[in-house]
């Protein structure tokens, strides 16, 4: 295990888009850079974010357009005026709402060619060199889905749909220039990344990314790779992934994504994945798989079944992939997602390589002494967390459980002088768990109307966002001492 795992600290929890700012959400400026100030002034040296991809009309982060390209959404407009390559008096005066980012990047491309000096330019030619390996792919999938109204793939016109090579070759040609404004969008956010992740190393922060599990159906990787998943021979999916039936919902989660060809995989030497972990730890110090029991096994679902209920189980090669990464890459910060229904050979797979693990504690206070998400249950080497960001906020979720679920709360942690939503996030980093991590929502002690995302929905997820006059003197000074109490700076 890396050992950036190996120390015990404290992380919050807080996406990009979660930042304060002007702007529809948060972005890569200055605003990032505060939050890492405030990281380092805390003693904090971790900060999660939720996956950074290109995202769907619904938001969420974990169904993009593409397993490696960023979201230009998070794109900050500023540095394109401090880079010369835009005016600030520019406007985008043909659409607005969600796409407004995304015009004002493309007008400054057009700055970028006539006013970039040649350094710049040559940073552009070697990040299109380097990332070619599904740059290309993805420039061109997202030309084509713009000139057909931005329908799935699979609605496209057969030629295009299946990639005939005539037809893809006159299409590089007829939309090479808004193929290279798509390949600058990326450069771009790639470039306000590592400013943002070179100055937080410099504070003593480590980024801390998730990676999906699976990729959204319509997506680059689908239809440049269909062979990595199992389609039938229109490109069509007769199963999708999710989850059964859990704490979160009675009917399960079906989300509608195609499972992985594990058998083309490993004739391949897994090398989609591998290139997909490479894109990952450029960006990240420490990495998160989302679903990692999807590695052991996943619930397939039949693809006409409306809901979860009616799936199986399907093996997948875990170690052997993990294997081919760790051949490629070395040892590198995995954190495994082992929540849900969690079997001895999950466990296996998970510490076979060593991997931490997650622990909940709004999952702990039920079930009885062994339950492994109680902090006497813990051992180092695990990540624990007072929720996740698809758990209520903690003071939502207290306010909702019964009297006596609270008692046994307060009675296991010692009947504390403190609200019991405090009282947890000292229990977490009190806790022997190498990593701590507390959402930034109850750092602010907010309710349920902040909860982040609420799974088996969505309406109104992934949109909450926090103010910096949210954030007391007095909780910001509690949380700096409790993060050096509990060494954890």
């Amino acid at each position: 295990m890396n050992n950036i795992l190996n120390k015990r600290r404290a992380g919050i929890l807080l996406h990009i888009t979660s930042l304060p700012g002007t702007g529809r959400q948060g972005d890569l400026g200055q605003e990032a850079f505060n939050f890492v100030k405030f990281l380092h002034d805390t003693g904090v040296s971790v900060w999660q974010v939720l996956p950074l991809g290109m995202t769907h009309a619904d938001g969420s982060p974990y169904q993009s357009l593409s397993a490696h390209a960023g979201n230009p959404e998070l794109i900050n407009i500023d540095w394109l005026v401090k880079k010369g390559w835009l005016q600030r008096a520019d406007k985008c005066g043909e659409c607005a709402g969600d796409c407004v980012i995304r015009c004002l990047v493309a007008k400054s491309y057009y700055g970028f060619l006539e006013r970039a000096d040649q350094h710049d330019r040559d940073a552009f030619a070697h990040f299109c060199e380097e990332k070619a390996f599904w740059l290309d792919d993805f420039a061109l999938f997202m030309a084509l889905r713009a000139e057909f109204d931005q329908q799935c793939w699979n609605q496209w016109p057969e030629h295009f749909k299946e990639r005939d090579a005539k037809a893809i070759k006159e299409a590089c040609r007829r939309l090479k220039t808004q193929i290279e404004c798509i390949k600058f969008e990326q450069y771009v956010f790639f470039q306000q990344w590592q400013e943002l992740k070179t100055y937080a190393n410099q504070q003593g922060v480590f980024l801390f990314g998730d990676v999906p599990i699976f990729v959204s159906y319509d997506s680059a990787d689908v239809w440049s790779h269909r062979d990595v998943f199992k389609l039938d021979e229109s490109g069509n999916m007769s199963v999708v992934t999710g989850v059964p039936p859990d704490y979160f919902s009675e009917t399960g989660q079906r989300w509608g994504n195609p499972h992985y060809n594990w058998n083309y995989l490993k004739r391949t030497g897994f090398h989609w994945w591998v290139e997909r972990m490479k894109t990952q730890l450029e960006m990240f110090d420490i990495i998160r798989i989302d679903h990692f029991r999807g590695l052991e096994a996943a619930w397939e679902i039949p693809a006409t079944e409306d809901t979860a209920i009616n799936g199986g189980w399907a093996k997948a090669p875990g170690k052997a992939l993990l294997n081919a990464i760790k051949a490629e890459h070395g040892s590198i910060p995995l954190v495994a997602e082992d929540l849900g229904i969690i079997t001895p050979e999950v466990e296996e797979l998970r510490d076979e390589f060593d991997l931490p693990g997650m622990k909940i504690l709004q999952f702990a206070f039920g079930g009885g002494p062994d339950n492994p998400y109680l902090p006497d249950n813990y051992e180092k080497n695990c990540v624990v967390y007072t929720g996740t960001h698809d758990n209520d906020t903690t003071l939502g979720w207290l306010q909702c459980i019964s009297n006596d679920e609270k008692n046994y709360i307060y009675n296991y942690l010692g009947n504390p002088a403190m609200p019991l939503h405090c009282a947890l996030i000292h229990a977490a980093l009190a806790s022997v768990a190498n990593l701590a991590i507390i959402p930034m929502q109850d750092i602010l002690e907010l309710g349920s109307e902040h909860r982040m995302n609420t799974p088996g929905t969505t309406e109104g997820n992934w949109k909450w966002r926090f103010q910096w006059n949210q954030l007391s003197h007095e909780r910001a000074v509690r949380f700096t001492y409790l993060v050096g109490l509990f060494n954890r700076k």
